[in-house]
């Protein structure tokens, strides 16, 4: 009979089989009401799930974060419950958990509208309030196929076809309503107290843009009220931040449909991506990095080569000349091996570091663009780094040093490390593996990094360290990637004579910080609310002359300042000197030097900065000292989220 080991240590021992609401029941009244799911030897499971045997047990109420995982499955049911009850004739599809929420994807016959979503956010909500108990049985594969048919869901039998046969299927129901899914649920509607429906969009059946269009409901659920209003508050936050709207108010870059997922920059934008460039460049050449620059059009032989042709095809714009068939590059490591491959290489010359502002093409789905987040032409801060066996450690510190350093600069502290580890199917012999991986968990641990292990999450080729930033709306972006690549150095030849004068493959080391400029500029200008850093900001500083009298000042003053270095304009305008403070204001100019007549008199500025404060006034050698002083230090700005 089972003994059920608890988290606090104690086990508890029972005659007869139970589940795992019984174990609740027996610890408290309180704890049987509040159960949402189980963890039995790690795996989640309903409350309902019988224990047979000795076993690990975690109850799960809306306390713990795992059951938020719970909630949002169920909550997607709950929706699906409604659209049915609201229009019979829609076919249900797929409803799984995202981040943040769930969707669900619907075939209907028109779209859904505002007001639909209004209905069926509605119908959830007496759902919910009636507390349907839901339960969980299971079908031979056949069987569900039929049952489901006989609904008139063709989309769950095709997907219940595509199981193996011998595979029972699990359904749930919650009042008349039933639908496929391996589980676990909560045990009623009833805990499913604090949602919200968030937006419609359009999505392919299978994610294939040949096959026909559906409706997709994206919703959100928490544990409580207070947790989603929260979230609801960072959406709203999100909102007013969003990156496309203030490259578009900031006069930054644009996009359109001539050349889908590709950016027209403009000149502050550019401005803001030479920056990063320039930037970028003088940490690598502090790291011993050679640049280098390397075709966009290459033959299919390398890809070939390479196995991204294979792998990658679909995703590759290709092209027809002379008889030969040519990619554009969605990446730089096989051309980085060619640079490698000119001329024999000594262990002496390891490690090798070759880097790139890699120019990168990729045809992603048309649906899938987002502004500068998800483009089809990119530009990746890429490195290779090739060194032997003994070098991945050393190489890998000096990475993750030049990682945190960047980041702090940009201003963020708070950095994500996940170290995924060796999947099933692996290039490499084991003890190669065991060497790699201790060498990157080493590499942390000298920098002082706490990390995740990924397990079973590497490539085949190699394992890696992921790096991911947290911005001022809590959001994770993984940018930054450390790469072990075992294969790819070996498919394309490249070797080095090693001491004992034999031929060797090195170890290529993938290495990017920002991931690509145009990625981390999007998730720079959200992260400041387009309020960037002084010494990021495409324009610095604004000369503003109250009358036509202080003309020539201004353009003295702004002529010191431009021959400084520093990037600034004037506004001589005849317009009131308040409506020109809040027009520079809004285009966040960090800082506006004022002048009127006084300042002329005594060669002086009136200095504000774009939050609002007067700073008073200063000489002109003064406000340059003291811009200096904040770019050299690379002071970042406070992103002023507001509670909710």
């Amino acid at each position: 009979m089972p003994n059920i080991k608890l988290p606090d240590g104690s086990v508890k021992h029972f005659e007869n089989p139970l589940t795992v609401l019984d174990v609740a029941a027996s610890i408290s009244p309180g704890l049987a009401r509040a159960a949402i799911a189980g963890k039995v030897d790690g795996c989640m499971v309903d409350v309902s799930y019988p224990l047979t045997q000795d076993c690990s047990l975690i109850i799960l109420t809306e306390k713990d974060l795992e059951s938020l995982e719970v909630i949002r499955h169920s909550t997607a049911h709950l929706l699906a419950q409604a659209v049915k009850l609201l229009f019979p004739t829609a076919q249900v599809t797929i409803g799984p958990v995202v981040a943040d929420g769930f969707y669900y994807d619907f075939a209907y016959a028109r779209p859904f509208t505002p007001e639909d979503l209004e209905a069926i956010e509605n119908k959830m909500k007496e759902l919910a309030k009636a507390n349907y108990p839901v339960t969980r049985r299971e079908l031979p594969r056949d069987e569900a196929i039929n049952y489901f048919k006989g609904l008139g869901e063709e989309y769950k039998a095709k997907i219940i076809a595509e199981i193996p046969e011998n595979q029972t299927i699990s359904l749930y129901r919650q009042g008349d309503f039933e639908d496929l899914c391996r589980g676990p649920h909560v045990p009623a509607t009833g805990f499913l107290k604090a949602f919200k429906l968030t937006k419609l969009a359009g999505a392919y059946w299978r994610g294939d843009a040949r096959n026909e269009m559906l409706q997709r409901i994206y919703g959100t659920a928490w544990a409580d009220k207070k947790s989603l209003d929260a979230y609801l508050h960072r959406l709203e936050e999100a909102e007013k931040r969003d990156h496309r709207k203030l490259g578009k108010a900031l006069d930054l870059f644009h996009f359109q449909d001539i050349a889908p997922g590709m950016v027209f920059w403009h000149a502050k934008g550019w401005t803001i991506y030479r920056i990063l460039e320039e930037y970028m460049r003088g940490r690598l050449k502090d790291f011993g990095y050679e640049e280098i620059k390397t075709p966009q059009l290459v033959d299919r032989s390398l890809w070939e080569k390479s196995g991204h042709w294979d792998n990658f095809r679909d995703e590759m714009f290709i092209t027809e000349t002379e008889n030969r068939l040519y990619a554009v590059k969605p990446m730089n490591c096989p051309c980085h091996i060619q640079v490698y491959n000119q001329g024999l290489k000594s262990y002496r010359d390891l490690p090798l570091r070759l880097a790139e502002f890699g120019n990168c093409h990729r045809c992603e789905p048309s649906g899938a663009l987002h502004g500068l987040m998800r483009v089809r032409n990119m530009v990746q801060d890429d490195a290779h780094i090739f060194c032997t066996e003994d070098q991945i450690q050393s190489e890998v510190a000096m990475m993750l040093e030049l990682v945190q350093s960047v980041y702090a600069d940009f201003g963020f502290s708070n950095i994500i490390y996940r170290l995924a580890l060796r999947p099933e199917k692996r290039v490499g012999a084991d003890a190669v593996w065991d060497k790699a991986e201790a060498a990157l968990q080493q590499a942390m641990r000298s920098r002082g990094i706490e990390w995740q292990d990924a397990h079973g999450e590497g490539a085949f080729y190699g394992p890696k360290i992921e790096c991911s930033l947290t911005d001022c709306l809590g959001r994770i972006w993984q940018c930054g990637t450390i790469q072990v690549d075992f294969s790819m150095p070996e498919r394309l030849g490249a070797q080095f004579v090693a001491e004992d004068n034999s031929k060797q493959t090195p170890v290529m080391l993938h290495r990017a910080i920002l991931g690509s400029f145009e990625r981390f500029m999007g998730i720079l200008i959200e992260h400041y609310a387009g309020n960037l850093p002084l010494w990021l900001a495409p324009m610095q500083v604004s000369v503003l002359t109250i009358s036509e009298k202080q003309h020539e000042y201004a353009a003295k003053v702004k002529q010191f300042l431009q021959n400084k270095g520093v990037r600034a304009n004037f506004d001589l305008r005849n317009e009131k000197i308040g409506f020109k403070i809040r027009e520079h204001t809004l285009q966040k100019i960090p800082y506006l030097l004022i002048i009127g007549d006084k300042e002329v008199e005594n060669n002086l500025v009136t200095v504000r900065s774009r939050d609002g404060r007067d700073l008073g006034t200063m000489t002109i050698d003064d406000i340059y000292s003291t811009l200096q002083q904040e770019i050299n230090a690379k002071s970042v700005v406070q992103t002023n989220v507001e509670e909710g």
